[in-house]
């Protein structure tokens, strides 16, 4: 299974973006892949499997975004999509660059009392 995961390197918010650099490490040591997009900002989700069935959407996973706000995403079950939500991706990975295990300890363990603190509250976020 190939997991990739694509974050903001422009930050909209600099509280969620703390949260979410604090989940890195144990991700990237799970071998989840993680780029940070710095040429604009990406809200985008996007989702491949085997090549023949994508979701796209803005949508997240948590209660908020499912019931309050009213987001949502398409399902489509097509292979030619699904190749182009898969290039649009790869292009995504290109564009960013990517975490590495290193990075997550240079940059992350420093702020890792605070950043703590706060994942409590990251599903109000």
């Amino acid at each position: 299974v190939d997991v990739r995961i694509v974050t903001p390197g422009i930050p909209d918010k600099k509280l969620v973006y703390r949260i979410t650099r604090s989940y890195y490490e144990p991700l990237c040591s799970a071998g989840v892949r993680i780029y940070e997009y710095t040429p604009g900002f990406c809200h985008a989700k996007q989702w491949v499997c085997d090549d023949e069935v994508s979701v796209v959407g803005t949508i997240n996973m948590d209660y908020r975004s499912l019931y309050l706000h009213f987001e949502n995403a398409v399902f489509i079950y097509n292979k030619a999509t699904a190749l182009s939500v898969k290039q649009d991706m790869l292009n995504n990975f290109e564009a960013g660059h990517e975490v590495t295990a290193d990075y997550t300890k240079d940059v992350i363990k420093p702020l890792r009392l605070g950043v703590c603190m706060l994942r409590m509250i990251s599903p109000l976020l």
